[in-house]
């Protein structure tokens, strides 16, 4: 079984910036349907960003559009997450997480991952 293994996240002012990482263990990142969730406090999970295998397509929610960027790097086999003009309303904790089969042509729900990272908490200050 993949294990999805992350890297960032931290405490930034709003307006900053932050990357996370995303590495599945013993696996390639090109053999799953990857995507980043995230969980505000007192709130459910939900989808922030996907992307479709081989063609590299990024999906997004509307509340990120134009200030996160999804990323695939099948040479150093990660996923990344770029998050830019952050704002207080971000603070979440994010997960990396990872489906087989037939990828959704869109943002991927929360409900559509098997595979999920440990978690990597996100505060942005105001």
């Amino acid at each position: 079984q993949v294990q999805l293994v992350e890297s960032g996240g931290g405490s930034v002012q709003a307006g900053g910036s932050l990357r996370l990482s995303c590495v599945p263990s013993g696996d390639s990142v090109g053999s799953y349907c990857m995507g980043w969730i995230r969980q505000p406090p007192g709130k459910d999970r939900e989808g922030v960003a996907s992307v479709y295998p081989g063609t590299g397509t990024p999906y997004y929610a509307d509340s990120v559009k134009g200030r996160f960027t999804i990323s695939q790097d099948y040479a150093r086999n990660t996923l990344s997450l770029e998050m830019n003009s952050l704002r207080p309303e971000d603070t979440a904790i994010y997960y990396c997480a990872a489906y087989r089969g037939v990828c959704l042509n869109g943002l991927s729900p929360a409900a559509s991952y098997k595979y999920w990272g440990q978690g990597t908490q996100v505060t942005v200050s105001s």
